[in-house]
């Protein structure tokens, strides 16, 4: 495999790491529209198979003819969702197979954003996936953590765990706490406001998907490990979408942990349109408003040092078991922010979303996960991947409720 990392921020640089660790590439390109970044992500692991590249993201072209020049077989998405189309783009025009950890943006119904669909996610990659189908490449699409893990789980429970699957509920929910900040997301703030102001999706089998409003259907889930419980939230995320595709289900949510202080900034930006990515003039300068909200908070990359706690991932499956009685599991991937910290140096949240993604790649280098046209996880065999997942240091766990 001759891979091409786009993206060298938390997720990016944390890819790396986990990468290098492993024997499965020949080559590994890191690229960023900040060749200071890129050098300092090679830097770190020393290995002459890593090399650094400056790279516009937002240029299909751009995208297309560094994989060329360098042989690229394999491109790896690890910049925020605005980007997707060009990369995945850039992947299809030079002839290389593509994995994304978030798929293509969403777009809210002009008149009723909270009462009517607009553009789903993924749409615009769905759109093409005939295309990707009869050239014989693979796009595997939603493969981080979430998405990515949770629909690996969905599929297993599917596979291995019940006989009928009823409702698939991803809960994430973490005690992270980053001290000497009043305000500091342990993720990209970028996709933190896109995903959590969005109308939330809910898909249920007699209806489809359908949308609701931010935050709603508040539930208080107790999480594992000594997490505890934690009130969540509906938001948009794309495997309300993409289960359904694969696995027979009546009903698919996703909420997450957010906490009323969260909330309640998110609110704040939203209610003084510091949401919005539609830029405006400040003096002579031309600025979106959410792009100087992200300038303003800390790099959550550079958070590590600071945080504490662990932050939990993981599919609530309810339905019949394999023995015809009522079942209900959690399956989930806890990650402790000093293990990671100590062992890898990049904090909890971007390492638990990148090992997946370099999991996934591993699998598709041997031949063990294979596939054409724009695929899901659930689409792929679960059982490696969990298996392999374990190699990394932090296994799965499973919990029935």
């Amino acid at each position: 495999m001759r891979l091409l990392i786009v993206g060298a921020g938390g997720v990016g640089t944390a890819a790396v790491r986990i990468a290098a660790r492993r024997e499965f590439l020949e080559h590994c390109v890191v690229a960023d529209q900040d060749p200071n970044r890129a050098e300092a992500a090679v830097s770190f692991v020393d290995d002459p198979r890593f090399v650094a590249a400056a790279l516009d993201a937002s240029s299909a072209p751009a995208v297309a003819q560094l994989c060329r020049s360098l042989r690229i077989t394999h491109v790896l998405n690890a910049v925020d969702p605005r980007f997707v189309m060009p990369v995945f783009t850039g992947a299809f025009e030079a002839g290389a197979h593509y994995v994304d950890m978030a798929m293509s943006l969403s777009q809210p119904h002009p008149e009723q954003p909270y009462g009517k669909i607009g553009v789903l996610l993924g749409a615009e990659q769905f759109a093409v996936e005939d295309k990707w189908e009869a050239a014989n490449r693979l796009a595997l699409v939603g493969m981080g953590v979430e998405p990515g893990l949770s629909d690996v789980f969905a599929r297993y429970a599917a596979d291995v765990l019940f006989a009928e699957v009823h409702d698939v509920g991803i809960r994430d929910g973490s005690d992270l706490v980053v001290e000497g900040f009043e305000f500091a997301p342990s993720f990209s703030i970028w996709t933190t406001i896109e995903e959590c102001l969005n109308a939330p999706l809910i898909y249920e089998k007699n209806r489809g998907v359908y949308v609701t409003r931010p935050f709603s259907e508040p539930e208080t889930f107790d999480f594992p490990a000594g997490i505890g419980p934690v009130e969540c939230v509906n938001v948009e995320h794309e495997e309300v979408l993409l289960i359904p595709r694969w696995i027979d289900v009546r009903r698919v949510t996703f909420k997450y942990g957010l906490g009323q202080e969260f909330i309640d900034v998110l609110k704040t930006i939203h209610k003084l349109g510091l949401d919005s990515t539609r830029k405006v003039r400040v003096g002579g300068v031309e600025v979106s408003p959410r792009d100087v909200v992200a300038a303003c908070l800390p790099d959550p990359a550079t958070l590590g040092d600071r945080m504490h706690g662990r932050t939990c991932a993981g599919t609530y499956v309810t339905g019949l078991g394999r023995d015809g009685r009522p079942r209900a599991t959690y399956l989930y991937h806890v990650v402790d922010n000093a293990w990671t910290m100590r062992e890898y140096g990049c904090q909890a949240v971007v390492w638990q979303t990148a090992v997946n993604a370099v999991v996934a790649l591993e699998l598709l280098a041997a031949g063990t996960w294979t596939g054409r046209g724009v695929l899901g996880p659930e689409a792929m065999p679960p059982r490696p991947f969990l298996d392999l997942l374990g190699e990394h240091g932090v296994p799965w766990s499973m919990q029935e409720l």
